[in-house]
């Protein structure tokens, strides 16, 4: 037998205070450790089954720029979620998407489109807008997975104010390769000095073979646009839909008329002087319709062949014809035909059958359209006058006759 230890206790058995207690403490430290990564795992299960899905934002682009949903939780972040879980988020995300149609916060193109008679989607074969994910444009779950880049616009139309600019953007909307910005960015007129990669930030993201666009009108009235455009790139190809500039004068007046009820007369403010007959030309209203003056500033920047001409007249009477050349002069594939519109007898103009991001039918909204108050038939006459020079000159310069004055 081993003898006992002055205190009569075996040596062996002698552990250190300090070693015990340090054993415990890591004990102690392993099974919080493992509670919190069980409780971790478990709310983190919890998030994914039940957390919400979209926070809407009246003035936000949607990523890929044609909706109005912005995701929760960032698209980085549900790209690293469960398929499962990642695919019910993005259903959820369509059906609030369908919910909100395209609007613009400009003055000059507010409250474009509304939600028309329902029913008369039923059967339509059209692309680009869809009752789920499944139906959604090629691209757009990669495009809410963050993948894509944002690119300078390859296409944009210039113009012009109450042309039907506005009417042309949502049609095109609807093509899959087409992304473009909702509101107008006013880039190359109001915001040139924040650069070139503050616009680039406006714009959607894309995926190789779309075609990023944005519309602005009043680019085409504004003298340096011309030149800013082409230092972005040369290659830009530009848009530009007329219309009988005598009517365009009169919905512009019609317009602003609706703000401003106070506003004189259209007659009144036509003429310097009405007793000789003398146009004032530097009410916008009349300025704008001088096409011809403000194209010789283009031609100086671009050829005419990368500019087309869309008239505003057909693209109400033929819409699904107007879509197909500019379809054509896109490069893009004649996706947009007759079967995405009908026309709407109470207002006057052509509706989608299924817009872009809905599967309801959408049409121009109650700010266009506006009934145009009498106007003196002596002055519109002699409005047709002044501008029928402009107008000749105009139709030589495009190699199109737009009939304005027949």
């Amino acid at each position: 037998m081993a003898p006992l230890g002055p205190a009569g206790a075996h040596p062996a058995s002698a552990e250190p205070l300090s070693r015990s207690v340090f054993r415990k403490f890591l004990l102690m430290l392993c099974s919080l450790l493992t509670s919190l990564y069980v409780f971790y795992c478990l709310a983190e299960r919890c998030r994914t089954l039940s957390a919400p899905v979209v926070e809407l934002s009246g003035g936000s682009e949607e990523v890929g720029a044609l909706g109005r949903g912005v995701l929760a939780a960032g698209p980085k972040e549900l790209a690293l979620w469960p398929a499962a879980a990642r695919s019910k988020r993005l259903l959820q995300l369509q059906r609030r998407r369908r919910r909100r149609p395209p609007a613009s916060n400009n003055d000059h193109d507010e409250a474009a489109w509304e939600e028309d008679t329902p029913g008369l989607a039923a059967g339509l074969g059209g692309s680009g807008a869809g009752s789920s994910v499944a139906e959604a444009p090629q691209g757009t779950l990669a495009l809410l997975l963050d993948e894509g880049s944002k690119q300078l616009p390859q296409a944009i139309i210039i113009g012009v104010k109450k042309g039907g600019t506005r009417a042309l953007l949502e049609f095109l909307r609807v093509h899959p390769d087409v992304r473009a910005v909702g509101a107008e960015p006013h880039f190359f007129d109001r915001s040139y000095d924040k650069g070139l990669a503050w616009y680039r930030d406006l714009m959607p993201r894309t995926l190789e073979g779309q075609i990023t666009m944005e519309k602005t009108p009043s680019y085409f009235v504004t003298r340096e646009a011309p030149a800013r455009i082409s230092a972005m790139s040369k290659d830009t190809k530009l848009i530009v839909v007329v219309r009988d500039p005598v009517t365009r004068a009169i919905s512009d007046y019609t317009q602003t008329l609706s703000k401003r009820p106070d506003i004189p007369t259209f007659e009144s403010l036509t003429f310097k002087n009405r007793s000789t007959g003398l146009i004032d030309t530097s009410w916008s209203a009349i300025q704008i319709g001088i096409y011809a003056k403000h194209l010789e500033l283009w031609l100086r920047h671009f050829p005419v062949g990368q500019m087309l001409f869309v008239s505003g007249e057909r693209l109400i009477s033929d819409p699904a014809g107007e879509l197909g050349r500019v379809q054509d002069f896109l490069g893009l594939k004649r996706i947009i035909t007759d079967k995405h519109f009908y026309f709407n007898k109470t207002k006057g103009f052509p509706c989608l059958k299924k817009a872009e991001g809905s599967s309801k039918p959408h049409c121009l909204g109650k700010t266009k359209g506006r009934t145009h108050p009498e106007i003196d038939p002596a002055v519109v006459q002699r409005l047709r006058e002044f501008y029928r020079p402009f107008n000749l000159k105009f139709y030589q310069m495009t190699g199109h006759d737009f009939g304005w004055d027949g």
